[in-house]
């Protein structure tokens, strides 16, 4: 592997800061980089992922659900990825979410959260309970993070594309805990990204720092007394880093950071609760974090308040319909229906008035004259045992294949068929879309956008 080139101010300031570590730190540049996926525990074990799949893992040492794959494993391109048994993430990254600790019921916001890496981290976490906000600034990225939250089949998760300031209007003092994976100048990416080492100045890492403290700031205006927050980057840059958290540490004497139980390979930095991830002391990149607990003193968490409920259940009559014809039980029925569409709202959602949303909770499908068609959000959230009509395929088989084409597939061939009309597509026992069954053929609803050629 030919050596990445690093910008000269940059090498500079490394070799000041790791001394006698910097020639080990230079030649993690000539290893070839680490792969991590991390399993979807939402639907599956990662034992039970070991024995549906030839893939090469080996584990993750801090993070138990995540693992290391060989480049030649492809498992991006694999049908159980488009089921959402995986998300293929950095493993560095991984360390963010369990440093959170997210526990079952809790609110927890991700307020800077494309593509959704920690975002499906957090809701495998609270495994559809308690109240997830996924935020994404810029709307092109906010579409990816709200396919990702659908591919992960996440049910308690809105999705937003809102500037920090605007949330913390909605949300004061609301959350439970809170990642801030901070937009920063990516140095800790230089071995995997190009275009990062292109665009790194002196001039990015300040304007970096300078954003980071704004959203810090707005970050803590929505974490509630007693809550905890991650801050983390993925870049070396201690303007970025250090200084950031210090300067609010200085400004906000009700927080304090917090110790955790981390691998040796993680190298703890001036401020307690901080470490600094580099990729000549682990296999993965360049990472900072910092775990940032506030005081138990000061008003009590806010209520959520009480969104606009469907009351109108004469709308529903066509999905009700659908769902007898399915055998569907959900866990709640908080509907919401913005425009001909209708999710399922998590329970401690806010009023929505007003916000950019992307995703306002559990799209559940579109209701159209006369009938009802279920969304691909919801056949990701659905398991095998919670819908009665079902078919099968294997995920080495012709037919899955076909299906991911978005072809019509004959289901006449001595299995057992559903009964017509609506029907969960499995591969492996898990939810993969939708389809259409019409005597023995199965009519294709997987999504235009996500068909294989």
């Amino acid at each position: 592997m030919q050596q990445v080139k690093l910008p000269e101010e940059f090498r500079k300031r490394m070799e000041m800061e790791l001394k006698e570590e910097y020639p080990d730190f230079l030649r993690s540049y000539d290893r070839e980089r680490a792969y991590g996926l991390r399993v979807n525990t939402t639907k599956l074990s990662g034992e039970t992922l070991r024995s549906i799949t030839d893939f090469h893992l080996s584990p993750v040492e801090w993070c138990d659900t995540g693992f290391y794959y060989d480049a030649e494993d492809y498992p991006g391109k694999h049908p159980l990825h488009e089921a959402g048994l995986y998300y293929i993430q950095e493993p560095s990254a991984m360390a963010v979410v369990e440093m959170l600790m997210p526990k079952p019921g809790e609110r927890v916001l991700d307020l800077c959260a494309a593509p959704g890496g920690k975002t499906s981290h957090i809701g495998a976490k609270l495994n559809h309970t308690g109240f997830l906000l996924s935020n994404e600034i810029h709307p092109q990225r906010a579409k990816i993070l709200s396919q990702n939250v659908e591919r992960m089949g996440l049910t308690n998760t809105v999705v937003t594309n809102e500037t920090p300031e605007r949330l913390a209007v909605y949300f004061p003092e609301f959350f439970d805990r809170i990642v801030v994976d901070a937009p920063c100048s990516g140095e800790g990416m230089f071995r995997k990204d190009e275009n990062a080492r292109a665009e790194w100045s002196l001039d990015q890492v300040a304007m970096c720092a300078a954003r980071q403290k704004k959203i810090l700031e707005a970050a803590h205006r929505m974490l509630c007394p007693g809550g905890c927050m991650v801050y983390s980057t993925c870049t070396f840059s201690p303007e970025e880093d250090e200084e950031v958290v210090e300067a609010f540490l200085e400004e906000h004497k009700e927080y304090f950071p917090i110790k955790r139980a981390v691998p040796k390979s993680f190298v703890a930095c001036r401020i307690p609760g901080a470490y600094r991830l580099y990729p000549h002391h682990l296999e993965g990149e360049g990472h900072f974090l910092a775990v940032l607990k506030k005081g138990e003193w000061g008003k009590e968490p806010i209520s959520p308040l009480t969104h606009k409920e469907l009351k109108d259940k004469r709308l529903l009559t066509d999905y009700e319909v659908f769902k007898k014809g399915i055998g569907l039980v959900l866990p709640r029925e908080n509907y919401i229906l913005f425009g001909d569409q209708l999710y399922l709202l998590p329970e401690a959602m806010t009023e929505i008035k007003g916000l950019k949303i992307e995703r306002p909770g559990l799209h559940l499908g579109t209701l159209k004259k006369n009938r009802f068609d279920p969304s691909h959000a919801l056949a990701m959230a659905l398991r095998e045992e919670e819908a009665a009509n079902t078919i099968h395929f294997s995920s080495d088989s012709e037919h899955i294949r076909a299906y991911l084409r978005g072809e019509s597939i004959s289901v006449q061939n001595g299995r057992e068929l559903p009964a017509n009309g609506w029907c969960l597509v499995l591969v492996d026992g898990y939810s993969i879309g939708w389809g259409k069954v019409n005597n023995g053929v199965l009519k294709n609803h997987y999504p235009k956008g996500l068909r294989t050629v």
